[in-house]
């Protein structure tokens, strides 16, 4: 049996009864954060297009509700219009060996079909687990090289959201087979657009999540897909990757939950960022020093932060700012933080933290490098002003499985994320916190928000 075949057949037995109190615990846990990060962009560019094309394209009224206006459509259009904004404001997951947003492409294909199928509060986290054991092993097999060309949340995304509604559609091994082979034929997203402060990266996720759901529901009406659309001689690792690792797609099936693994994010930024800005802090905290204080921060990084944070020198909008290194530490020197606030109101017109992103390198860490993707460890060495080197050291970043977000953490972010954008009231916030936590007694996902 093949290394995909095996992941399938593990999809297609998988049960309720077979996934752990904490990774249940953990899947809402992780829907509630993804809720936060789609509510949060209400209104904000582009998503509103996303909005108008469902409008224009799809049914006015459906079975799915798009989360971001309280309207509804079609499973593929709110799954679309879902996956874009839940990805936009930079708070969504990240799981790290993989180098994969889970969230912002299973969330969305599996909440929009659940609500067509009318399926319930239990088959919707376990579909969910389901994408992301899936998409977390396809993210590792196709390695470190996939990443640097390649957006592996808009490549991969797409068969962990085919996944995600497959299960729920109760796919068997064959179906599961042609689902990833329809859903890979369609995965692609490229970096190219952090040159040119592009609007892509909410489209990449838009089409993983809508094209992982088209995917399943055409499999589960007969179509077929390549059957080794992995691992074959022209498949998805021959022509997106150099150190594709087929081992790594049935590793630990039913022992390891990946989905444990996934972290929270803390900052409002590139994941890339948060080792560096974490270390920053603690040393500024340790060392009781002030921004003025700093004439340069080196950061000791791993080739993938400069891979997608090198794209960043000058930022001209908000989004691509999170991209920039310089800004990031900028705003954590300057203002301690980098939520949205500052970003929206301090990133690009803060001629503080404009002076310090000037302050602000990457050099290449070998030891920093050889741990990533597995561990993103964060190292800066800073000079101060008065001539001495300070050396600063984060081996887990605020967020991740080591050094997570509490309940009560993520509660307040959610609060937080629903403020900025005036999505939700406090009172209707912590309403809707407790029906994400109750999601194993819901009935029916129907009209469930």
């Amino acid at each position: 049996m093949s290394h995909t075949q095996a992941l399938c057949q593990f999809l297609a037995a998988l049960d309720y009864d077979q996934l752990p109190d904490e990774v249940l615990a953990r899947t809402e846990d992780l829907f509630l954060d993804w809720l936060a990060s789609a509510l949060a962009s209400k209104g904000a560019h582009p998503i509103p297009l996303f909005e108008r094309y469902a409008a224009k394209m799809g049914p006015g009224t459906g079975p799915a509700q798009i989360i971001v206006n309280g309207g509804s459509s079609s499973a593929y259009f709110a799954a679309l219009v879902n996956g874009a904004s839940s990805h936009l404001v930079e708070q969504d997951d990240l799981h790290n060996s993989s180098v994969l947003h889970p969230a912002t492409v299973v969330f969305p294909a599996a909440l929009a079909a659940a609500q067509d199928l009318g399926k319930s509060g239990r088959e919707l986290l376990l579909a969910s687990v389901a994408g992301y054991e899936a998409g977390i092993r396809i993210g590792e097999f196709m390695g470190r090289s996939h990443y640097r060309i390649f957006h592996t949340t808009a490549t991969v995304g797409t068969l962990a959201a085919a996944v995600a509604v497959g299960k729920l559609l109760d796919f068997n091994q064959e179906q599961f087979t042609n689902l990833l082979g329809s859903a890979g034929t369609q995965a692609a997203g490229l970096w190219e657009f952090l040159r040119d402060a592009a609007d892509s990266k909410q489209l990449h996720t838009a089409k993983a999540a809508a094209d992982g759901l088209l995917a399943a529901y055409l499999t589960a009406d007969g179509l077929t897909g390549a059957r080794n659309i992995l691992e074959g001689d022209q498949g998805l690792a021959a022509g997106m990757s150099t150190d594709a690792d087929p081992r790594q797609l049935s590793d630990r099936l039913g022992s390891r939950w990946a989905l444990l693994e996934t972290s929270f994010k803390y900052h409002a930024s590139c994941r890339h960022t948060h080792p560096a800005a974490d270390a920053l802090l603690d040393l500024m905290q340790r060392e009781g020093l002030c921004h003025e204080q700093i004439v340069c921060v080196e950061t000791r990084v791993h080739q993938g932060a400069i891979d997608v944070l090198g794209r960043v020198t000058l930022p001209q909008t908000v989004h691509q700012a999170k991209f920039s290194m310089g800004t990031v530490l900028g705003l954590i020197a300057v203002h301690g933080k980098a939520g949205l606030p500052e970003f929206h109101e301090l990133a690009l017109h803060d001629s503080n933290v404009a002076a310090f992103r000037d302050k602000v390198s990457m050099t290449l860490d070998a030891e920093v490098d050889s741990a990533y993707p597995q561990r993103w460890l964060g190292r800066v060495i800073v000079t101060t002003t008065d001539g001495r080197t300070l050396q600063g050291a984060i081996d887990e970043p605020k967020g991740d499985p080591g050094n997570t977000l509490s309940r009560e953490e993520l509660a307040d972010k959610f609060q937080r994320l629903t403020q900025f954008s005036a999505a939700r009231t406090p009172s209707q916030a912590d309403e809707l916190i407790g029906k994400v936590w109750g999601l194993r007694g819901v009935v029916s996902m129907a009209h469930w928000l």
